[in-house]
């Protein structure tokens, strides 16, 4: 397969050029208009796959509802909104739930599957902070332990690669070593950590934070909290969702101001109703509402509860309301996610030898075209 367009995204520009797939990886880039092409897409822009480290679910399916067919159902949904690999997402929940949600994850995955590529697990909750738990079941909070999570990340076939946690109720931050040393990237969420706390935990191996300015105390310029270390912790990864709901415009641009390009990742939090009509849904067992403008809620409250929004429309909203940059646009979208999880060998970036995934999109920032692997999927 060899195709072409006149913006196509390399090494942080958009380049003319064409794209040679070749079993499921970019063969070679070529000069636009070397050879002879199968699609040319004119002045459409390819930017790599992107990629979504934390999603519950969509389509009406949740990772906790535990079932390959909902489950391969939602992946190759995500693949229709250029998301070509992704991170289920559990929610707080009983051991049986969260023992089953991951489970089914390993063995889809054992399996095979057609579908967005399902990059590891990221495990949110129940290791949370009861006074910032968001939407999170209190009843299942629990004070962390390395025992317990072992037992998950055996049922998980070792695919649990983030897990979100309140590391200051980590006692001696032995679950916050145990993970960073054994490949699972620690996400400071659902928090009530303090500044100094934060760097504590950061210096016992946390690399990141879950959806910045959700789950956690305010920014306060005498106690910055973990929003202050978001944003002052250069090196930790710090997730973002950017549907205006959440975190509105001006916070989200000064976090990436503060952070930088390479640093910032896009979520959607996304929840089982992505892609349903507006009405009444459940997480983790709570009852949630969708409202008009596309998040959920705890039934009756104000409580945000996660998001609906299209990946290609989140990219579309940093570039044309939070005002960023291309190349930190699509670094949030894709590579910075890819190194966050260590597969930036492979994905989020479009060179020769990484894998064909790819998405097309047009000046509205809708779906043309997605390759998955060097196929067509949409």
């Amino acid at each position: 397969m060899l195709i072409q367009s006149k913006n196509v995204w390399v090494s942080g520009n958009f380049i003319e050029a064409q794209i040679e797939m070749e079993d499921g990886v970019i063969k070679g880039i070529l000069p636009y208009g070397t050879k002879e092409v199968d699609e040319d897409y004119g002045e459409e822009k390819i930017i790599p796959g992107m990629i979504d480290i934390h999603c519950h679910g969509g389509l009406g399916f949740d990772t906790n509802d535990a079932h390959r067919e909902g489950l391969v159902m939602w992946a190759k949904g995500l693949l229709e909104e250029g998301i070509t690999g992704f991170c289920p997402t559990t929610v707080t929940q009983s051991v049986e739930v969260l023992t089953n949600a991951v489970k089914n994850v390993a063995d889809t995955v054992k399996e095979g599957y057609e579908g967005a590529d399902i990059l590891g697990i990221h495990f949110e909750g129940p290791y949370l902070n009861m006074k910032n738990k968001g939407a999170q079941p209190p009843q299942y909070i629990v004070v962390p332990s390395v025992e317990q999570f072992k037992e998950y990340q055996e049922a998980a076939n070792g695919l649990i690669k983030i897990i979100t946690m309140a590391c200051e109720n980590d006692p001696d931050h032995a679950l916050t070593r145990y993970c960073s040393q054994n490949g699972v990237c620690v996400s400071m969420g659902h928090s009530g950590t303090t500044f100094d706390q934060a760097l504590i935990a950061v210096a016992n191996g946390a690399t990141g934070i879950t959806h910045a300015y959700n789950g956690m105390n305010g920014l306060h310029h005498r106690e910055p909290s973990l929003v202050g270390a978001a944003m002052a912790l250069k090196d930790t990864y710090a997730e973002i969702i950017c549907d205006g709901n959440h975190v509105v415009w001006p916070a989200i641009r000064a976090l990436i101001d503060a952070k930088g390009k390479d640093h910032c990742i896009m979520i959607d939090d996304a929840l089982c109703a992505k892609g349903c009509a507006p009405g009444e849904y459940f997480l983790g067992g709570n009852q949630i509402e969708i409202r008009a403008n596309g998040s959920a809620y705890l039934a009756g409250t104000n409580t945000l509860a996660g998001g609906t929004m299209k990946f290609n429309k989140g990219l579309q909203n940093l570039i044309e309301k939070v005002m960023v940059p291309w190349e930190t646009a699509v670094n949030m979208v894709s590579l910075n996610a890819a190194r966050y999880l260590g597969v930036d060998d492979h994905k989020g970036k479009i060179v020769a030898g990484y894998d064909a995934d790819l998405v097309v999109l047009d000046k509205n920032f809708d779906i043309v075209q997605v390759f998955h692997h060097g196929k067509k999927v949409k």
